[in-house]
């Protein structure tokens, strides 16, 4: 499946059991009612269009939508694995749809958007793993408005010959793929993903297009230990990766992986210092931080604070 964090929704809630640990308040956020929302919603749906905010259920949907921040989940909403920690469907992939591209690139004109998040499905039925998908949609998104900065959230393109180069040539702003959590806990979690390999390819799109820059993301509460997230975020660090995200897993069912653990915001806090201290170019870690969440504002602030 596409490496991103796991939501929660009261949808989710009422078709599965309660989960035993009582959701702190600072994990609390107001249902989606704006008018901006709804407009959203409206085009989204016009555009026959997927989004990971839909599917993954994000918390944040109701903000960000306000907004008209939309995060696009290209090459269909069924992934060829099976994350226990995630929400997205698990089957049969969908057809790969060559409209999309051009539909994706007018939907963010319509949006009138500044900076665009593109994720997707794992797709390893396909020869690229979906990479050349991608590199349509950053071209048509760029030749109706070349000044739109995009950052492309992918899955890991193991086994995936020239996946990365075709990645490179398109020229992203930001070349985003999470680790999502310690080693240690990969083959439970993370069945079918490498976190070697993960990291190599962090290292290697900059060898392929040094003015790329990289992102990752992890979740906490999946029972791994402060010193492990430390020593993640060293690695990331060790290859090349400029901008963390950390946020709280949120179990979306009881049929999920089980959630061991809420952080607290001082340890929120902690995890944000450390990573500043370990060199990272910018850095987001808050409870409700996702890999797209703020992405526009964050991007700008690395822009700036790396100019």
């Amino acid at each position: 499946m596409v490496s991103h964090n796991s939501y929660i929704s009261k949808a989710h809630l009422k078709n599965s059991s309660p989960i035993k640990l009582k959701r702190p308040n600072w994990i609390r956020v107001k249902a989606p009612i704006s008018d901006g929302y709804y407009d959203s919603r409206l085009l989204v749906k016009k555009l026959n269009l997927n989004t990971v905010c839909q599917e993954a259920a994000c918390p944040n949907i109701g903000e960000c939508w306000e907004k008209k921040h939309v995060t696009i989940m290209i090459l269909g909403k069924v992934c060829t694995r099976k994350c226990t920690f995630c929400n997205i469907s698990t089957g049969i992939p969908d057809k790969v749809d060559s409209t999309e591209p051009v539909r994706l690139a007018k939907a963010i004109s319509a949006l009138a958007l500044k900076h665009v998040v593109i994720t997707s499905v794992d797709r390893d039925d396909l020869k690229d793993g979906g990479a050349k998908h991608f590199s349509d949609c950053i071209n048509e998104i760029r030749k109706l408005d070349k000044k739109v900065t995009i950052e492309i959230l992918v899955p890991d393109f193991q086994r995936k010959n020239d996946a990365l180069n075709i990645i490179a040539k398109a020229n992203p702003d930001v070349f985003n793929h999470n680790l999502e959590t310690v080693p240690r806990l990969y083959k439970e979690i993370r069945k079918g993903a490498n976190y070697n390999h993960s990291l190599k390819i962090l290292k290697n799109i900059k060898s392929y297009n040094p003015k790329i820059w990289t992102k990752s993301g992890l979740m906490v509460g999946l029972g791994e230990s402060i010193d492990e997230i430390f020593s993640v975020m060293k690695d990331m660090r060790n290859n090349s990766v400029d901008f963390v995200t950390i946020g709280q897993y949120l179990q979306p069912s009881k049929g999920h992986q089980e959630l061991k653990k809420y952080y607290t915001l001082e340890e929120f806090k902690k995890l944000e210092k450390k990573a500043w201290e370990y060199g990272f170019s910018m850095v987001s870690c808050t409870p409700l931080t996702r890999s797209s969440y703020h992405a526009d504002k964050d991007f700008a602030k690395l822009k700036e604070l790396n100019a």
